[in-house]
């Protein structure tokens, strides 16, 4: 049977993000599993990583947990999808008290600079961003990501944060949105995909992206 593991590294809001892909899996002849040891992670077909919190915290847990090199193992050998600082983890280096990242995709994790900043409707802009955004999808000319499929152009996810992505290679930014100025939402490089928003929060719209992630043959 197909199988999905959603890794346990000791950071992150794994039970909602569990119950989310578990309910994705479930449509889609998938068992997924809330991995607890490297050698789960290692044997599923495919992976995602979450992480919620400061980014020095999370890399400082996975690489306490023993997951570190299952994670890396999976990068480079099997669809493996990023929620929010699971997603910043992928960059090489991160603002956030000058941490190092996993280094899967070049570029930085920068914080919002928005003091002062007004919003159309008079209200100052607040860091971190919480609530509903939009998100644009990126095609570079190809047409948007095999996991947007379905998902309109411009729908809301749920947003919780105070940094962003910042990719090297436009290329792989896979959607956009914006807040005091565009910003990448979501990165993609070969079987990697990864959200700065949460799916497991947004509704229809998050759980179909989760449904395709399952679906996917990079």
């Amino acid at each position: 049977m197909k199988s999905v593991a959603i890794v346990d590294y000791g950071m992150g809001n794994l039970r909602s993000v569990t119950q989310a892909v578990m309910h994705a899996a479930a449509q889609e002849g998938v068992q997924a599993i809330w991995a607890r040891s490297p050698q789960e992670v290692m044997d599923a077909e495919r992976v995602v990583l979450p992480g919620q919190g400061g980014m020095r915290d999370c890399m400082a847990e996975l690489r306490a947990s023993g997951m570190l090199a299952a994670v890396l193992h999976a990068a480079a050998h099997k669809p493996l999808m990023g929620v929010c600082v699971g997603m910043q983890m992928l960059l090489d280096h991160s603002e956030e008290l000058d941490t190092p990242g996993l280094g899967l995709m070049a570029g930085t994790v920068r914080k919002f600079s928005l003091e002062g900043r007004l919003q159309d409707d008079g209200s100052r802009y607040k860091v971190p961003q919480m609530g509903w955004n939009q998100v644009w999808q990126a095609d570079h000319g190809k047409g948007a990501h095999p996991v947007w499929a379905g998902v309109p152009d411009g729908s809301y996810f749920y947003f919780v944060h105070s940094y962003y992505a910042d990719p090297q290679n436009a290329a792989h930014c896979a959607g956009q949105t914006d807040y005091g100025g565009r910003f990448c939402s979501a990165l993609a490089r070969d079987n990697i995909f990864a959200t700065q928003f949460h799916p497991e929060k947004s509704a229809a719209q998050g759980l179909a992206l989760y449904r395709n992630f399952l679906r996917w043959a990079p």
